[in-house]
């Protein structure tokens, strides 16, 4: 494993809650990032508590978090460890309810 792909799995590992994005929380500098924000957001996901991870700050994170997760597109949601999505499978799971129950177990 390279140097970014263990940064990046230390990354995913140690918080619960990782947003690999555009921008941070509070200024998401994309529209898709904006949306996984704001789906974030109306789970109840405190935005100062959310871990993020902008990707134009470091392009071997921006190019690493694709090859890690096998996912061409940011964002990137993890929970605990686990890829969840990019905004538009967020906005199916936000909708069907399931993402509020995924994070439900993490924020308990």
């Amino acid at each position: 494993m390279s140097d970014v792909q263990q940064r990046i799995d230390q990354l995913v590992k140690s918080n619960p809650i990782l947003l690999f994005m555009k921008g941070d929380a509070h200024f998401p500098m994309c529209g898709f990032s904006g949306r996984a924000v704001q789906i974030l957001k109306a789970l109840d996901v405190d935005l100062d508590q959310l871990a993020t991870v902008n990707v134009l700050d470091d392009e071997e994170i921006r190019q690493g978090v694709k090859e890690y997760s096998n996912w061409p597109t940011i964002p990137q949601l993890y929970v605990k460890g686990e890829l969840v999505g990019g905004a538009d499978i967020m906005m199916e799971m936000y909708e069907s309810g399931e993402l509020r129950t995924l994070l439900a177990e993490v924020q308990a």
